[in-house]
């Protein structure tokens, strides 16, 4: 049978990252090389991290401390400084990309002239360090084929990417899904490929940490929700609805049934029951079963922290865990 053969566009690179030390140095050293133009953004590190670049080559832009940081505005600078054509592989700072990927997307996007965006297999670098690190490692693992959404490591056409006005620089989190969203409505294909992609380093060793990620994500519902619920797509109302009933509706409930009688603490089952019920079906372990569960109190705390600020007309700090 004959091999396929593709005329490859060029593909370019843009990395942002803050204080990120050696995992920034390896992360640039990943990709030199490999790629025609290397960006790296740079949202006010204290840690040599802009030295480091430009040590190793890359173009550094440095986001003004004029704005609030957020991803999707240092992305939007990064993209800035390409030509808009070919290929474009976005990384965080905190990963390292694998040594055929860069191939393997660029030949992904020849082949399938309607995908805008082509992701592949995040890995935690050391998912045995932390049950955290496990959690998210997991997290990472998705079917392959067309797909709604990626992550923060992808490659994209940059044609695509002008077409909808890149990243929605307003959103400090779900920033992606909100951009893949928006090419899927413009005609644009998502793909996940079986190809292992990235190497993260989330570095999360305590429950606070965990706790400060899974509530940005909340937030990043309630704000997805907010910009694009009402759309057929129903973006992420399915995720606020069922945050906010476990997260606050639940307890609320329980709690002032209480003061009528103590019997009503019996309701309370409900969070073990649940973790059970998630256990059995989905055969994911205990320890993905429970952190689903208690994660649930953080994504609502998150989701009600965008909409207080909502309220008060004030945009949320960017949420870190790091």
């Amino acid at each position: 049978m004959t091999e396929l053969t593709f005329d490859l566009p060029a593909v370019d690179a843009v990395v942002i990252g803050r204080n990120e030390g050696a995992r920034l140095e390896a992360c640039l050293a990943s990709l030199r090389g490999q790629v025609r133009q290397l960006v790296y953004v740079d949202s006010g590190s204290t840690d040599g991290s802009v030295a480091l670049a430009e040590q190793m080559g890359a173009e550094v832009v440095l986001l003004a401390m004029t704005q609030p940081f957020t991803a999707a505005r240092a992305r939007n600078a990064g993209l800035d400084q390409l030509n808009g054509h070919g290929l474009v592989m976005l990384v965080d700072g905190d990963c390292r990309v694998q040594p055929d990927w860069i191939h393997q997307a660029a030949m992904h996007l020849a082949a399938h002239p309607q995908a805008a965006v082509v992701c592949g297999r995040r890995r935690e670098a050391d998912p045995q360090a932390s049950v955290y690190n496990r959690l998210i490692d997991r997290e990472w693992a998705g079917p392959s084929g067309q797909v709604n959404a990626c992550g923060g490591d992808a490659m994209m056409r940059q044609t695509a990417l002008r077409e909808v006005g890149g990243y929605n620089p307003r959103l400090i989190a779900g920033e992606e899904p909100d951009l893949c969203l928006r090419l899927r409505r413009a005609g644009w294909q998502i793909w996940r490929i079986d190809a292992e992609m990235t190497l993260h380093d989330a570095a999360i060793s305590r429950l606070g940490q965990w706790w400060r990620r899974t509530k940005r994500a909340g937030h990043a519902y309630a704000e997805g929700a907010a910009l694009h619920g009402a759309s057929p797509d129903r973006h992420w109302v399915t995720e606020t609805r069922r945050a906010l009933f476990w997260g606050t509706g639940l307890p609320v409930v329980i709690f002032a049934l209480s003061f009528v009688s103590l019997h009503t603490l019996w309701l309370l089952l409900a969070y073990p029951l649940q973790v059970c019920r998630i256990a059995m079906r989905r055969g994911t372990g205990w320890d993905w079963a429970f952190f689903m569960v208690l994660g649930k109190f953080a994504e609502a705390q998150g989701a009600m922290g965008y909409y207080f600020g909502r309220l008060r007309g004030r945009k949320t700090e960017l949420i870190e865990y790091k």
